[in-house]
């Protein structure tokens, strides 16, 4: 496809059809198409075929964890149109089973035969289907039901992350060689190395036409035979993509941006032929005019340099678009080629795709981690950053979360592969990212319907221009270089790019920074948002107890009472034990070992007890420790008093969780616990506050708790739901929707993910669960708030950069057709101000990829 005119061209025939709905994007040259049972993929591809392009579906078969089909499902349509050279399309990865599509004619006719096909690491792709998906849900608070269809799940054929690689056969070798490498869906047009010989052969040739034609003193009898015979191959071979393209539709009875130009092109050359054949004396002398002349004219120049102009903006932008699809090409190539598998005790090194669950895998320093899985053994500092986007390593050990494509940094780890191949996280965020790049956004569909019959009018309009003059001066030259002129300057191609262009670019730098957003639409939702709900827990706090400080009794010091208490605790798998044995061991002298335990026991939800052995001048050799809640003391005899209980009451009153320590039958002292806030979390807070969003806290925790987080971060007393069940945070977000406010809500558990779904903008942390991943619209792959924030502003500003980008292009053609129809314009300016209409809107996206961190 060359231009918007393409996309609603095949939208409307593909609409056409019974129950298909089809989205068409132009920069990734694809069609996402939902189909009822009753139409077969037969039937798709004819329509495609009947437009003047060639086309195939490619799927694979389901994997064993794939949910059956259901009636209405997702296919992606690759449709590669008169322009786009078969051998080139190795950019984006397919989200589903493919449409693909190969130009009329073949790519050869552009003398390029340079096929890939051995590189399956780069072009080839294909999908599993799995059920019910996110993206696909109902979300009547939105945007109302949806038609619920399978989502289509990454695989790669013959590369790192498809364990399906038999699925081969649905695309044979044949078929393959016949259309090309089928992975490039970045090039609208020939790519840059087809384009360059044409242009620099144009460009050569071009020089001389215009110097002689415009400037007098470089003249020379009978000078404008030379012109016509050097313009010749640059509105023949040079231009011969636009007129073949433009051939290929008007067979079917359509028009296209290529139409304007080669009729433009061509008609300015054989106009100037003409003219000269009819009056060959016309450049007999030196000095004798070129355009302009009354007694008619030549247009070689014209014809020469618009087709130059118009192949460099080509060339500059099948490179912008190209590098505007290299941040989701470099996220996805990330991962492990090969991994180290550990069988009956021997290493064996398979390649990463041949990964199985269950396989045991090794992870030296330096390598990566081959796919997600738990660490069964072994400790290290794993760098997630590529996938995250954040920069601090994280510890690991046994029982740890690890995910595939991360860097082991120090020590030797085993990993159980838990997810491979199209389930791992890498290939998910590979196919949200993908999904949100076939979409089409609200915004977009305004350029559509102009779109739809932008062609056919800038053609009345150039015949009228041609017409009026004609009628009004009697100026044939005039006359023709209003209507060359207007079909010149006319571009439909910016307002096909403005939007595709803008959000490939800032869902590809989203990636890069750990930010997947899901559509287009979640840029608008991200616009009007003005309230945001945060889960308190793994979102504003760290999710992890921390000791806060140690009240001592009955003459004990504090550090006594936590090293006691922390031996004891060590036995015990609770989260508050852990934290307690942490903070105990971190407080002993040159970092020891805390003490020895024995006879212990333990009680859930209650407390631990044992015997501590000490090693001192002056204290005994064994203690009993009990420590726990009040009534864990109380079934081991231990009753502590008003004053020890009211302190008690005192720390949990400030927001803490309080434990009893009791040494030898009596209260020792009060160890007292919270949730640590992020380091970063007050800060994100304020930023909110400066995006006019307002932050409100929710947990399930209580009325102290949830104020001294709040009171910690920034967020006012009345912003606080506190004491809320699961059920409940569904009923927190529809309360401020009722209220009138366009609600966001960040959550990463469960227990989040149905008011995740019920929220105008719903943010998983990544660090939560896959269902509360699914249930949102945007995903931060870290744990950080201020990511969370920096998605939000990413979203702003690629929907900012989208808008720009269509004020532009409507603005061009608003002021660029008129002017141009009433004389004003040389048909050449109007060839450079068309070329560089769709350079700048793809280098205004292409700023999104220095959005920075």
């Amino acid at each position: 496809m060359t231009c918007a005119s393409c996309v609603a061209r095949v939208e409307r025939k593909l609409g056409k059809l019974d129950g298909v709905e089809a989205s068409v994007n132009l920069p990734l040259e694809s069609a996402q198409v939902t189909v009822p049972d009753n139409v077969t993929d037969q039937q798709i591809v004819d329509t495609v075929n009947a437009m003047g392009y060639k086309a195939w579906i490619r799927e694979s078969r389901p994997s064993p964890t794939s949910q059956a089909h259901e009636r209405a499902h997702e296919r992606e349509t690759d449709m590669l149109g008169a322009l786009a050279p078969s051998s080139l399309r190795r950019a984006l990865p397919h989200t589903g089973p493919a449409i693909e599509s190969s130009t009329e004619g073949s790519a050869g006719d552009d003398g390029a035969t340079e096929h890939d096909h051995s590189d399956s690491d780069h072009n080839e792709w294909l999908h599993d289907h799995s059920g019910d998906a996110g993206g696909m849900r109902q979300r009547a608070s939105k945007v109302g039901p949806r038609r619920q269809g399978s989502l289509a799940e990454l695989a790669r054929l013959g590369g790192r992350w498809g364990g399906t690689t038999e699925h081969a056969e649905h695309v044979s070798r044949s078929e393959r060689t016949e259309h090309g490498a089928q992975g490039d869906h970045m090039h609208h047009g020939p790519a840059s190395r087809q384009l360059r010989p044409r242009l620099v052969a144009a460009a050569i040739l071009t020089v001389p036409v215009f110097a002689i034609s415009m400037i007098p003193a470089l003249q020379f009898p009978q000078w404008g035979w030379v012109a016509a015979l050097l313009a010749l191959p640059v509105v023949t071979w040079a231009a011969w993509p636009f007129h073949r393209a433009a051939a290929i539709n008007a067979r079917h009875f359509a028009s296209t941006m290529d139409t304007l130009v080669s009729i433009g092109v061509l008609a300015a050359y054989l106009y100037s032929a003409w003219q000269l054949f009819a009056n060959p004396v016309m450049t007999e002398h030196p000095g004798m005019e070129s355009t302009g002349g009354m007694g008619g004219g030549l247009y070689f120049e014209v014809a020469a340099v618009v087709t130059t102009f118009l192949l460099l903006g080509r060339f500059l932008e099948a490179n912008a678009k190209a590098k505007a699809g290299d941040a989701l090409k470099a996220l996805l190539n990330l991962g492990a080629k090969d991994a180290t598998v550990l069988r009956d005790g021997v290493e064996h090194k398979i390649p990463a795709e041949q990964l199985v669950v269950g396989d045991i895998f090794v992870v030296r320093p330096g390598e990566k981690i081959a796919t997600d899985g738990l660490v069964t053994s072994g400790s290290s500092a794993v760098d997630s950053s590529l996938v995250t986007g954040e920069s601090v390593p994280v510890e690991v050990g046994p029982g740890s979360q690890v995910t595939g494509a991360t860097i082991n940094t120090s020590g030797r780890l085993l990993v159980r592969a838990t997810r491979v191949g199209s389930e791992t996280t890498l290939a998910q965020m590979g196919r949200l990212v993908s999904q949100a790049q076939t979409g089409k956004a609200p915004i977009a569909r305004l350029a559509d319907r102009i779109s739809a019959v932008f062609v056919p009018v800038v053609l009345v309009i150039a015949v009228v221009t041609f017409v009026v003059w004609l009628a009004l001066s009697g100026d044939l030259n005039a006359s023709f270089t209003a209507a060359v002129a207007v079909l010149v300057i006319a571009c439909p191609c910016a307002l096909g790019l403005a939007t595709p262009v803008g959000l490939l670019t800032g869902t590809g730098r989203g990636a890069q920074l750990g930010i997947l957003i899901k559509g287009p639409q979640v840029l608008e939702d991200t616009r009007t948002v003005d309230a945001i709900l945060l889960d308190k827990t793994g979102t504003v706090t760290s999710g992890k107890l921390a000791v806060g400080h140690t009240l001592a009794l009955n003459g004990h010091s504090p550090a006594d009472v936590l090293s006691l208490a922390g031996a004891v605790e060590a036995a015990s798998e609770h989260p508050i034990a852990h934290a307690i044995a942490a903070a105990a061991k971190s407080a002993m002298p040159d970092a020891g070992p805390l003490p020895a335990v024995k006879d212990f026991s333990s009680a859930p939800g209650g407390g631990v007890r044992g015997m501590v052995a000490l090693n001192g001048a002056g204290n005994r050799a064994e203690r009993t420790v009990v420590a726990g809640r009040t009534g864990w003391l109380e079934d081991n005899g231990i009753f502590p008093d008003d004053a020890q209980r009211k302190a008690l009451a005192t720390e949990e009153a400030g927001g803490a969780t309080a434990i009893w320590v009791a040494v030898d039958g009596r209260p020792a002292g009060i160890v007292t616990l919270s949730d640590t806030v992020k380091p970063g979390s007050a800060a994100a807070i304020s930023k909110l506050k400066e995006l006019g969003i307002r932050p409100l806290l929710l947990t399930g925790d209580n009325a102290a708790v949830a104020a001294q987080v709040a009171t910690a971060v920034g967020i006012a007393p009345e912003d606080v739901f506190a004491g809320v069940l699961p059920e409940g945070k569904v009923d927190a977000v529809r309360k401020l929707q009722s209220q009138g406010s366009t609600v966001a809500m960040a959550g990463d558990g469960v227990n989040d993910a149905a008011a995740l779904a019920q929220a105008d903008l719903g943010i998983a942390m990544g660090s939560g669960t896959d269902v509360a991943i699914e249930a949102s619209d945007l995903t931060v792959m870290g744990s950080d708030l201020g990511q969370l924030v920096q998605a939000i502003e990413l979203s702003r500003k690629t929907l900012s950069t989208i808008k720009t980008n269509l004020f532009w292009a409507f603005f061009y053609n608003a002021i660029g057709i008129p002017v141009a129809a009433l004389g004003l314009l040389n048909p050449m300016i109007a060839g450079a101000a068309m070329a560089a209409s769709s350079v700048l809107v793809v280098a205004n996206s292409l700023r999104l990829r220095s959005f920075a961190k």
